[in-house]
């Protein structure tokens, strides 16, 4: 049989069936090493076959994008790579930079999946508008050094291969090949290619979104490799015009409790008057965004770990929700969010960093007779949402340099130091104020700052760490040294003039995906709800009664709810509702999972989503409910009309 294929396939086409088998045993490698590295422990080896098959169609894909240039080129004898040594040396160099590109997407790929558990898209690319401050960060988070010399390592010994299968192939053809040019073998290649290209044993094209029909996230990313899913989501980076908000505008007045409207300009505007739960005071507000502030890793949920202690006991001094949803991951997203009222539901740029959609209304704007500002430690380049706040009139900006105290970690100040000199600040102030601070120590790679006099916990197992959903002891302690910042910056306000008048708003830029097993339903693992459950916290003693609200609520809702309290109208133009209302209003939040395509809603019963592309719908309980046709309907049109008026809004909420 080896004789036969030496006899009448040409060297070129058996050069290139050698190292087709090469990159498939590379790419198939590759997802094993992910599945190890990453497969949830409920997940089966055979429950991954399905994505592993689906898979094999996307590296086929790839593989024949590497070799079809080859293919073609040679159908040229002069340019077959056995023409000449030349041409042998041109195309193994070639073959080398395709293989640094393809492990340098599958080390950007580990990094990520690391990070967020998604696959790398092209949310990546605005590392690239900071490269230096960027590769500063990830020289401080990552064993750089060591990873590019495994990629060249890597590479170069993919090259020996290549060098070597074509002195392989070479010698054992040389007594039977005269002339190595037979047209047939070379159409046939380029067909072959052509095929795996368009889809291998598939109807209609291959594309991205066929993944997600596994009705799994981890299925589906197994199945994605990093090259298929960044360079589809490359034609996502802006947002779409065309949107399909019009057919919903009825369903979303009811959602808004819009009665009419006839502002062809901002036609979900509305005043917002004060209600009974205005304040009279004309009360400050600060608002702490903390950096991964994820509900299932705190004391507030139940974790028995108690990593929160101070906050869980000030959450139960205030008005305390324990069902507050970001609508998605991300802190440029939540900030966006948070300070518009609107999802940020472009697909891949944070709205908050492009600038067709950096410029909104938000209530912020029509707040008067305030002082308006934002405290920040972290330099502006890796600040996704300096744009947007910078866009707030009247909003005055404290960043890294403006505050005396140095930098102490890769992400700028410390907590510690930042809310003690926002204290300071805040302290000098004589007219009603509106303060947002954003902390950003709770993340990789973890470093908590010196020169305080914390004292670290006592150490805790790696098997009880993760059971209670945390993923390393650093990760641990930088939870509970974010609880003794608030705890320090708390104990020094309350001795200060502007304590007893303040609502001080605590909340989550975002959660973190991991396993939540242990205190919520299955979708907060398995679906992913954890990453986008956040503690939201009003803390006013001297002027709000405790409670603890169940209520389903959302980052959008944050401002229009502070706005409610203040005891001024406001104008709302965008979709966050004041849920200290008395009024009846739908209990749901929104959510959007850029990473795998998904969007969604979650009521105190269900969570629904589907798939943006329309390709499947989930409804997955969590409560005792049972799961009805009825609501699954409902919440997909609920859905539906959200996710297409945020991307109405997004490009029309402008001053």
């Amino acid at each position: 049989m080896e004789f036969l294929i030496r006899k009448r396939v040409p060297r070129t086409i058996q050069w290139l069936m050698n190292v087709f088998l090469i990159y498939l045993i590379m790419f198939t490698c590759f997802r094993i090493a992910t599945v190890i590295a990453f497969k949830p422990a409920s997940t089966r080896f055979l429950d991954l076959l399905p994505s592993f098959w689906l898979g094999l169609k996307y590296d086929l894909r790839w593989i024949a994008f590497i070799l079809l240039p080859i293919a073609l080129f040679s159908i040229s004898p002069r340019l077959s790579p056995y023409f000449s040594y030349r041409n042998k040396k041109a195309w193994t160099i070639y073959l080398g930079i395709a293989t640094l590109l393809v492990l340098f997407f599958y080390g950007a790929d580990f990094g990520q999946f690391s990070y967020i558990n998604s696959r790398l898209n092209a949310d990546a690319l605005v590392f690239m508008e900071e490269p230096k401050d960027n590769l500063f960060l990830l020289w401080q988070s990552y064993p750089v050094v060591w990873i590019l010399i495994a990629i060249v390592g890597a590479m170069l010994m993919m090259t020996w291969m290549f060098r070597r299968v074509h002195v392989g192939v070479q010698d054992k053809n040389n007594a039977i090949h005269k002339f190595d040019y037979k047209r047939r073998w070379h159409l046939a290649a380029i067909l072959l290619l052509g095929w795996f290209m368009y889809g291998f044993l598939t109807w209609g094209p291959l594309n991205v979104f066929r993944a997600f029909n596994l009705n799994d996230d981890f299925k589906s990313n197994i199945a994605l490799n990093p090259l298929q899913n960044f360079f589809t989501s490359l034609r996502l980076t802006k947002p779409d015009p065309f949107t399909n908000a019009k057919p919903y505008y009825k369903r979303m007045t009811k959602f808004l409790s819009i009665p009419g409207n006839n502002n062809e300009k901002y036609p979900y505007v509305r005043i917002q008057q004060p209600g009974s739960e205005a304040l009279e005071t004309q009360p400050n507000v600060v608002i702490i965004v903390g950096k991964s502030f994820s509900m299932y890793k705190s004391s507030m949920s139940g974790n028995v770990l108690n990593p929160t202690p101070f906050f869980n006991e000030t959450s139960k001094q205030g008005v305390f929700f324990n069902r507050c949803f970001a609508p998605s991951y991300g802190t440029a997203r939540g900030m966006f969010a948070m300070l518009t009222g609107i999802p940020d539901v472009q697909s891949r740029k944070f709205s908050a960093k492009n600038p067709e959609t950096s410029q909104q209304i938000t209530i912020l704007n029509t707040v008067e007779d305030y002082d308006k500002f934002f405290f920040s430690g972290t330099p502006s380049q890796f600040n996704n949402f300096d744009e947007l706040v910078s866009q707030i009139p009247n909003m005055k900006v404290y960043k890294d340099d403006d505050f005396r105290s140095p930098t102490k970690t890769v992400w700028g100040l410390s907590d510690y130091d930042l809310l003690m000199e926002t204290d300071s600040i805040l302290n000098t102030k004589t007219k009603p104020f509106v303060a947002v601070v954003h902390t950003s120590n709770n993340q990789k790679p973890f470093q908590i700052a010196e020169n305080t006099d914390w004292q670290a916990p006592a150490t805790i197992p790696i098997e009880k760490l993760k059971v209670n959903g945390f993923s390393s002891w650093e990760e641990y302690l930088s939870f509970a040294y974010m609880d003794y910042c608030y705890n320090q910056f708390l104990n020094r306000a309350k001795n200060r003039n502007y304590f007893k008048n303040t609502i001080f708003v605590f909340v989550g830029d975002h959660g973190l995906e991991g396993d939540a097993n242990a205190n919520y339903p299955a979708a907060w693992t398995n679906q992913r709800l954890s990453e986008v459950h956040v503690p939201l916290l009003f803390y006013a003693p001297e002027l709000l009664q405790p409670s603890l609200r169940q209520d389903v609520v959302s980052q959008i809702d944050i401002l229009p709810s502070i706005a409610a309290l203040l005891n001024q109208p406001v104008e709302n133009t965008t979709l966050g509702r004041n849920f200290f209302s008395t009024s009846p209003r739908e209990e749901v939040a929104f959510i959007m999972n850029h990473g795998n395509g998904w969007i969604g809603v979650v009521n105190k019963d269900f969570y629904f989503r589907k798939h943006i592309q329309g390709t499947n719908e989930e409804l997955f309980p969590i409560s005792n409910k049972p799961i009805d046709e009825a609501s699954k309907k409902y919440l997909s049109e609920l859905t539906s009309a959200l996710y297409e008026t945020s991307r109405w809004l997004i490009l029309h909420n402008k001053p």
